[in-house]
């Protein structure tokens, strides 16, 4: 049974409901479930669309329905096939069936396009979506994940959130469309040779959203307006983070700004990181190590420095507020047994429940914001659970199986919301996990706790690109990564510095890490029974090093009215900051082949430095005039060139007659 409904089409047969609706210009929204209704819409990462005219008709045996450059054609059989303006074929459905409908292919393995298979005595689902590959496409998007591989085709990946693992399910395909994944379960994707198949692995219905384009910007901004866009980025913003594994006290840290200040070098935010605090979940500052928060914050201001404060989102039964927000129902629940968590001595927040929500708020607006900080790193956005057990956790809004992918967006939303309602513009909190809608929170992505060499390296510049295709614009590293690196060895001082290099042309340039030797704590209690990790300021690593990094951030101050510009884009269309070649150069095949390189914004070319002891650099310059940075030399596009990169060089053009002064 097919019926029309408010430019809807529903599709009736046995136990499956199925919806095919416009979503937005050019794009639908495809729905089934074998339950009695849809889901409410509070689980879905989609905004409410504009009204689309439609075109809904009977052709060749099939309902077909179109939406500007997308139409939908349903089979007799219940499969969807999607089609451009111009009949090109852009994604369907796999199914391998024995069918009267002769047009379409007869086996007799009996795999249907969509399978429900049901959780015994519940209305939930294991949920299998399968299409048929497309043969050449390329893949982008889907977050960030700990690879090199910035097409995914090929590749399978966890639907699920882990410390330097964030799964945003938009899949931007070569052939012209994009693909959302609408449905926060734990499950995974295969893009195959042979099949593509999403599976949710405990659900009540499937939800994706599709859209049409002529080029990945149009593409890309579909989906911005479908999901949310950045706010702008404030000012400070586009400068320069310094962050390490802890400031411990508040001298410390005031004594790190002092310095760069009587250096001369431009920086714009400084960090107090984890366990400032006296317990996990008493959202304040131990006044034992940090004892006049208000005059930091005060100094720092008169030097032209934000302060960011960590927050997590774990409680420690010795905590303050442990016992309240237990009695109230604001924590995460186990299935079975003790509470979990992180670590195996603290709870989580139930950031799915408003009212628990609205009551951290209370505490970082009391013990912070009214301080005078209005930037916060919202850590553990995971959120970091003990081992992933995903099935041993339960939320608010459903099991952590079902609903587990949304915790970081409504983490960001959490402090988003309360800093809008404090009047507060330009929002933008650093997370370490985001899934689709993550964005118009003013979630600011980092790629989480990573290794400090050349391979993490690599892997980084992948994650950057596909976040910012996933329509995360908002993106860092730990420049130099997290784990590993010693300030004393010679081979991690080369990896810092290409990594500095690099970090001065992503979205925000951050520098963080827990640098080798470590050094213990300051006590046996509170904020300062945790240990530090060695200074990690630009000095810290000798002369040579300080001279490159001092160059590069005083090229990061030359930049920031550009990166301003680019923030601009982000804010009104969705528009990657940093994004592939193809992006800008959608006709040109060749770039469509290139991983290591991209572009910052749309008159940078960046060719970064990737491997140890790398001392010139190949890379193509597709159409136009391209000019080198470093040495003022001019190239016509279209070409491959090996240009020198000793270590205080980055390889970056500049498109000839733009008036970049750098």
């Amino acid at each position: 049974m097919i019926k029309q409904e408010d430019g809807r089409i529903y599709r009736r047969f046995d136990k499956e409901l199925l919806c095919v609706e416009p979503w937005g210009k050019n794009s639908f929204r495809v729905r089934a479930t074998q339950r009695y209704e849809f889901m409410p819409e509070d689980l879905s990462a989609l905004q409410e669309p504009e009204k689309c005219q439609v075109n809904i008709y009977e052709k060749e045996g099939c309902t077909v329905i179109e939406n500007g450059k997308i139409r939908c054609e349903i089979t007799p059989t219940g499969k969807l096939r999607f089609l451009n303006q111009d009949g090109k074929l852009l994604l369907e459905e796999f199914e391998r069936i024995r069918a009267d409908y002769r047009k379409e292919y007869n086996s007799a393995l009996e795999i249907e396009p969509r399978t429900f298979e049901p959780h015994q005595n519940t209305d939930n689902y294991r949920l299998t979506v399968r299409f048929e590959p497309v043969e050449g496409e390329k893949l982008y998007g889907m977050g960030q994940y700990q690879q090199p591989y910035l097409d995914v085709k090929g590749c399978c990946l966890e639907l699920a959130q882990r410390n330097s693992q964030a799964s945003v399910p938009f899949a931007l395909s070569s052939n012209g469309y994009g693909f959302l994944w609408n449905n926060p379960a734990i499950g995974s994707v295969t893009f195959g040779k042979n099949v593509t198949e999403w599976v949710a692995n405990s659900t009540k219905q499937m939800d994706y959203w599709i859209t049409a384009g002529d080029t990945p910007a149009e593409i890309e901004e579909a989906y911005a307006d479908a999901t949310g866009k950045v706010p702008m980025m404030p000012e400070y913003g586009t400068g320069f983070w310094q962050c390490k594994l802890r400031y411990m006290t508040q001298d410390e840290i005031l004594e790190v700004a002092r310095e760069y200040k009587r250096r001369g070098l431009p920086i714009s935010v400084i960090v107090v990181d984890y366990f400032h605090w006296p317990n996990q979940g008493d959202w304040k500052f131990d006044k034992d190590f940090w004892p006049d928060p208000k005059a930091m914050v005060d100094e720092l201001k008169e030097m032209g420095i934000e302060l960011m404060v960590s927050i997590w989102p774990t409680v420690e039964e010795t905590s303050e507020n442990y016992q309240e927000m237990e009695e109230l129902g604001y924590l995460t629940r186990s299935e079975h047994g003790k509470r979990l968590g992180q670590l195996n001595v603290a709870s989580l927040i139930d950031v799915t429940n408003p009212d628990a929500r609205k009551y951290v708020w209370e505490k970082i607006k009391k013990n912070y914001y009214d301080l005078g900080i209005k930037v916060f790193w919202l850590d553990e956005a995971e959120p970091e659970l003990t081992g992933y057990e995903f099935s041993h956790y339960r939320y608010f809004r459903g099991a952590d199986m079902e609903v587990g992918n949304m915790y970081p967006r409504e983490y960001a939303r959490m402090a988003y919301e309360g800093m809008e309602e404090e009047g507060q513009e330009n929002i933008v909190n650093l997370l370490r996990c985001a899934w689709a809608g993550s964005q118009k929170y003013g979630a600011l992505v980092w790629s989480g706790d990573i290794d400090s060499s050349f391979r993490s390296l690599r892997s980084q510049l992948a994650a950057g690109l596909n976040m910012g295709l996933s329509g995360l614009p908002w993106w860092t590293t730990d420049i130099g990564g997290f784990h590993g690196g010693n300030i004393n060895d010679e081979k991690f001082k080369e990896v810092l510095v290409r990594w500095f290099e690099f970090g001065a042309f992503c979205p925000v340039m951050r520098l963080h890490g827990f640098r080798e030797p470590f050094i213990p704590g300051l006590s046996e209690s509170g904020g300062g029974k945790h240990r530090s990790g060695s200074p990690n300021e630009v000095w810290t690593y000798g002369e040579e090093v300080l001279e490159i990094c001092t160059k590069y951030l005083k090229l990061r101050e030359r930049l920031r009215p550009y990166v301003t510009e680019q923030m601009k884009e982000a804010h009104e269309k969705g528009t990657p900051i940093m994004r592939p070649l193809f992006y800008d150069f959608p006709e040109d095949k060749k770039v469509w082949e290139i991983e290591d390189e991209y572009m910052f914004g749309p008159d940078l070319l960046v060719a970064p430095i990737l491997y140890e002891n790398m001392k010139e650099r190949t890379l193509y310059l597709p159409e136009g005039t391209w000019r080198d940075i470093n040495d003022g030399k001019e190239y016509e596009g279209g070409q491959t060139i090996t240009v020198a990169a000793p270590l205080d060089t980055l390889p970056v053009f500049a498109k000839a007659g733009k008036c970049l002064e750098l």
